[in-house]
């Protein structure tokens, strides 16, 4: 069987006239749909408890079972699957019944080929979109970091480019990376410059798939297959239908479940827990890790066959500690999105926290510099961030020349740095004590100077009297 198209349905179609089904079983897969045929509704029910059908094709009146009569029972087995009612004796009443009993359309015989295809047509974009809204929700729910990928370092520019040349096939990637590097991102932008970009991304993270369920998730099961199993389930190889499935932490899978990942690269079919027939869905496989798989496969961990499937071309991320100067631009494009109100983006990060930023070696890599800014945004009040703001892991030299609050920190004729070996609280101190001073304790106006907010200058002053 031809390997159906983005579109391609699989359909069950169910008429005691034969030559019609002789017409199906040719017709159909020309189209690029997959289809069954059945004499009649209690052979289609049977067809039905063994797979699964985005859509169904009955004949009203057919001996044993009638169409409308077939079309309820497939409401409760499935009711994902559409139907569609094919009758030569067309009746308002008959018409009215079906459609209130949930059928997709109604045709009379003879029906013409035209009209089929539109209906067809009409149940392949009713699954897509089926299928995006719970890719969105997947997105939405496993939504973390940046949604750009940013670097201008030159391992950075060498990722970039051999993206551009693999993203447009189907090739099987492996991206590989310590936790935190952005894999995702990488995974997202193969997608957004293939040619499935308009489907959907869907980022599984294997690692916290619940072990007896791992299975059912990626493939899908039937109503009553395992305890639990209460309605029948698509799984995210099936939402992901014509796009992209991102498989990271994928050294995590069972070796069962690798098995049933390698079957579906070699033949592009997938089969739901509880099914005997497998079908065909077209999805390209992403994968990542930060494990080293070829240890894992001289442990008899990982499948090497499987390895050897998933790994077409390897990417591999660096960690933040090796592009240090990609610190700044990332760190810019988070302010933009913890500090989306401010208005100074370009000179919100004072020299000195740069310096700071670019001092530590980051091992959460990009994960915890976007916490860290997080923290530097709510904690600076609006106003610049300085090393102070950072977390306390992140080094800084604080000396007598660091500017704290505004660039005439250190140029007031009243200002003179505390003696001795002075911190950067004490710095910031005695300048709030000088502005204040300045503006005969009016505390607004002392904010303004200090471009920083007066909750936040409230808090500096109650530091400030408990010393």
């Amino acid at each position: 069987m031809e390997k159906s198209h983005q579109g391609g349905l699989r359909i069950l179609f169910a008429d005691d006239e034969a030559h019609l089904r002789d017409l199906m079983q040719m017709e159909l897969p020309r189209l690029g749909h997959e289809v069954t045929v059945c004499p009649d509704g209690a052979s289609a029910l049977r067809a039905l408890e063994k797979g699964s059908y985005d859509a169904a094709l009955l004949d009203l009146r057919m001996p044993g079972m009638t169409g409308i009569e077939v079309l309820g029972k497939i409401r409760q087995i499935n009711p994902d699957t559409q139907v569609i009612i094919l009758t030569g004796h067309a009746t308002v009443d008959t018409a009215v019944q079906a459609l209130r009993l949930g059928a997709f359309d109604y045709l009379t015989k003879p029906c013409k080929w035209a009209e089929l295809e539109v209906i067809l047509s009409r149940v392949s974009e009713r699954r897509d979109l089926t299928n995006k809204a719970a890719a969105l929700e997947t997105r939405l729910k496993s939504a973390e970091g940046s949604p750009t990928l940013i670097g201008e370092t030159p391992s950075m520019l060498s990722v970039r480019r051999l993206i551009d040349t693999i993203a447009p096939t189907d090739a099987s990637v492996m991206i590989l990376g310590e936790t935190g590097t952005g894999k995702e991102l990488i995974a997202r932008s193969l997608h957004d410059k293939s040619k499935r970009a308009t489907h959907s991304f869907i980022p599984v993270n294997c690692g916290a798939l619940p072990e007896n369920l791992v299975e059912s998730e990626l493939f899908g099961h039937r109503k009553g297959s395992f305890t639990g199993a209460d309605t029948h389930r698509k799984g995210l190889f099936e939402v992901a239908n014509g796009g992209t499935l991102f498989l990271d932490e994928v050294g995590e899978l069972d070796k069962s479940v690798q098995v049933k990942l390698l079957r579906f690269l070699e033949s592009g079919e997938i089969r739901r827990v509880g099914e005997n027939d497998p079908f065909r869905v077209d999805v390209r496989v992403l994968c990542a890790t930060n494990r080293d798989l070829r240890e894992m496969i001289e442990a008899e961990q990982f499948r090497e066959d499987l390895f050897f499937r998933v790994n077409t071309f390897e990417i591999h991320l660096p960690p933040l500690r090796e592009r240090k100067g990609d610190i700044p631009a990332l760190a810019r494009h988070m302010l933009m999105r913890y500090g989306s109100r401010r208005t100074d983006l370009d000179t919100a990060l004072t020299p000195e926290a740069i310096a700071a930023l670019q001092t530590h070696d980051w091992p959460g890599n990009i994960r915890e510099l976007a916490n860290a800014i997080e923290r530097a945004t709510i904690l600076s009040g609006g106003g610049p961030i300085y090393p102070e703001h950072l977390p306390t892991q992140v080094p800084s030299r604080r000396s007598s020349s660091v500017m704290v609050s505004s660039p005439s920190a250190v140029a007031g004729p009243h200002f003179q740095i505390p003696e001795g070996s002075p911190t950067l609280r004490d710095i910031e101190m005695k300048y709030i004590q000088v502005i204040l001073e300045k503006h005969n304790g009016n505390k607004p106006a002392a904010s303004k100077e200090l471009g920083i907010s007066l909750k936040t200058l409230y808090n500096k002053i109650n530091q400030l009297q408990q010393t």
